[in-house]
């Protein structure tokens, strides 16, 4: 299993914290899936129930939560993968997560600067569906005894800021934005739909549902008239998301 990091409590208020203000309280759309099996086993010390049904580890629930697997259907999810199999998954799991707390954060900051309102609604609308992916990718990362990246709070002021910055040079180019983020996005998500473990199926019924949906913020934001953003800016942002995916991955 993964070890316990001192910064664990720190990150999970922070975490929460950002919840409770950009995020609805539930996922509006049922884990990809469905729910895990209970199982008569023991679930593993990081994500094991604390007295009176709530969990002891650093992202315990409160009032805002998302749905919780049960302690029998956590250990079910440990144990259907290995060690390393887990710890694979794990992984590209928070960097999936942390991309979602980026894409919260883009989201918001370019509706905050958007011109128009239909840009505006259609840039929260897209907000709300990524809430169903930070939901569905913190849930599986309990399921599989992990914990988001500690540097959330950095990926989300970092994401804000750029998002901002996109749509204060308009809503074409704001929209453009879109549409490169979210066709990198795409090319992120099949990466790691090649990695993942081929037992981990779960993983998988989520990630094939968040693609299809950043594929259709994409093309909205196409329709809606974005303009192609420049070459320099496209690599830009290539480099970018992989210093975030990278130590995401790792931290």
């Amino acid at each position: 299993m993964e070890s316990r990091h001192p910064l664990d409590p720190f990150i999970a208020a922070a975490d929460r914290a950002l919840r409770a203000v950009f995020a609805p309280a539930h996922a509006s759309r049922p884990i990809p899936g469905g729910p895990l099996p209970a199982a008569n086993a023991t679930a593993p010390p990081e994500v094991a129930s604390a007295p009176g049904g709530t969990a002891a580890s650093s992202g315990a629930a409160d009032a805002r939560t998302y749905t919780q697997p049960s302690q029998g259907a956590v250990a079910n999810a440990a144990v259907a993968l290995s060690d390393a199999e887990r710890r694979e998954s794990a992984a590209l799991m928070r960097v999936n997560h942390a991309g979602e707390v980026a894409a919260q954060a883009l989201y918001h900051g370019q509706a905050l600067v958007s011109r128009s309102a239909a840009t505006r609604n259609m840039l929260l609308k897209a907000a709300r569906e990524e809430a169903d992916h930070l939901a569905w990718c913190e849930t599986r990362l309990k399921e599989l005894g992990s914990r988001p990246s500690l540097l959330n709070p950095l990926w989300y002021l970092g994401s804000f800021a750029i998002g901002a910055l996109a749509a204060a040079t308009g809503d074409r180019t704001s929209l453009g934005f879109v549409v490169e983020t979210e066709r990198q996005v795409e090319g992120h998500l099949d990466e790691h739909l090649a990695r993942l473990p081929s037992g981990d199926t779960r993983s998988r019924a989520i990630l094939n549902v968040m693609r299809t949906d950043e594929i259709g913020h994409g093309a909205a934001a196409k329709t809606a008239g974005a303009s192609e953003l420049p070459a320099p800016v496209r690599v830009l942002m290539r480099h970018a998301a992989r210093v975030m995916t990278t130590a995401a991955y790792w931290i």
